[in-house]
Parts: C-alpha cells; structure tokens; sequence
C-alpha cells in the first residue's frame, strides 16, 4: 500500500497485490495522479478500479476523469454517486454502504461512516492472493461499533488523525467550522485516533499510517508521539507513521501473507 497522498487538497491510496492494482480514492486531478503513481513506480493504465469513500473533492475529484482516460472501473456508494453526478459514467458500478465489493485482487467490506457525506464509507480490503488486510478509515467524526469489529485483524492500518484539540479551538477557522470538524459528522482527533488505534493493535499489525492531517491544526510531530504513546502499551511492535500532503509515502507491506508464509516487510518512505 502507498499513500499517494492524504489532506484536504487532496486524498489517494494505492494497493497491490501480484499484478492486481486498484486506488482507494481520486482526490486528486489525473495529471497529478499520474505524476503520484510513477513516483512509485506505477503506469496509471495498470490500475484496475477506483473506490471512492464519498463525494467530497479531495476524495473525488479526478475519479471520474482518470476511469475515463485510462479504462479503470469505477464504484462509489449510491448516495456518492447521487451527490457527485460526475461519477455517473458507464465505467460507474454503485453498491450500499455495508456492502462486499470484489475488485481485481481485492475484496472491499465497505461500512458506513459517521461524516457529513451523502454515504460515505470506510474499508477493509483483503488482498485475495495472500489474505492481508488493510484498514482504511478517514474521512469519520466518530468510531462505530461496526467499525471497531471489522477492524481488530488488520495487517496496516491507515486512519485518519485530523486535528490537534487544542490547535482546533486557537486556530484560524470560523466557530462554526470548529464545530463540525470537532463534530460525530467531522473528523477524528490525534486522542480519538489515539484511542481508535489501541482498539486496533495486536502483535502482526506492522504498520499504522496516520492519514488527513490538518496542515492549519495539527502538527506531524504532535500526531506521532500521540499515536506512539498510545500504542506504547499494547503488543504493536510495528512503526507509526505520518502521510503527506504532496508526495507519496510507501510502501507499506505486511509482516507476513497469511497464507503462504513470510512476507518481505518493507520500510521504505
């Protein structure tokens, strides 16, 4: 998995597994995504399908463009779909928050998420080939039961660790918007994913990679150190760390392939 890269001007994932590909989001425009992709080493025209969690811009915004351009497949939730009318092309198949999408390589168990979307979704995509199981939650102003279930047997995790409090309630935006970031339809907090991430750790989690960092609220440094207190105390042996905004970070692999063994564990950013 490679975090293209994650914030409000933009949000991409990338996960392989043999020769499968597929993105989590297109929040970028495809000029952008294909500079992202080739840093890491991958021609967009190998990738087979995008998810998109919601219809946000920094979700969406080259989604339908880049499907187009280089014949991905296309799946958003019904509600997406119906507030982003752009991602209405024939490329486009639409499916209910709750349910289990079979894209090239992967299957996608989308659950609902607590955000002021239409129907947005968080994920838990396991790669076919090798059982790995990589958590995707960002984009949540709170942790559902629902949530906290599915994703108590990931190989990474990737979760949103948005703002700083303190930095939210003493910064620059409007009452108004403080609210809803701090709101159940919001955003998590560097504590809320502090406490979300211990929920998730367990000895083979070998990665978690904090994603949608507020570049006005929050601090790389703060989010790192909440996040590595917060696991201190608990059996995760693996390495925290930060996505960025404009530039790639990856890949970020797992211990081991649940079923055929060791796996090469790479560190790389």
């Amino acid at each position: 998995m490679w975090v293209l890269g994650s914030g409000s001007r933009g949000n991409a994932l990338l996960l392989e597994s043999g020769d499968a590909r597929v993105l989590v989001d297109a929040g970028f425009a495809p000029r952008v995504l294909q500079q992202r992709l080739r840093a890491v080493g991958v021609e967009p025209g190998s990738i087979a399908a995008c998810l998109v969690t919601h219809e946000h811009g920094d979700h969406v915004k080259g989604a339908a463009a880049a499907a187009e351009r280089w014949g991905w497949t296309l799946h958003a939730s019904e509600g997406t779909a119906g507030a982003f009318p752009e991602l209405r092309i024939d490329r486009l198949t639409s499916f209910a928050p709750g349910d289990t999408v079979e894209l090239p390589g992967f299957t996608m168990q989308t659950l609902a998420s607590s955000h002021d979307a239409a129907a947005p979704v968080v994920l838990v995509a396991t790669a076919r080939d090798s059982g790995v199981r990589t958590g995707i939650a960002y984009d949540l102003g709170h942790v559902s039961g629902e949530t906290r279930a599915a994703f108590r047997d990931l190989d990474v995790l990737v979760l949103e660790s948005n703002h700083d409090e303190g930095m939210l309630w003493a910064g620059p935006y409007p009452p108004s918007v403080r609210k809803r970031i701090a709101s159940r339809i919001g955003h998590l907090s560097n504590r809320a994913a502090g406490r979300f991430a211990r929920e998730c750790a367990h000895g083979r989690l070998a990665h978690v990679v904090l994603a949608h960092l507020s570049e006005k609220c929050n601090d790389h440094g703060v989010a790192l150190a909440n996040i590595r207190g917060a696991l201190a105390p608990t059996a995760f042996r693996g390495q925290a760390h930060t996505a960025l905004q404009h530039a790639p970070v990856g890949p970020f692999t797992a211990r081991t392939s649940r079923t055929t063994g060791p796996a090469q564990l790479a560190l790389a950013l």
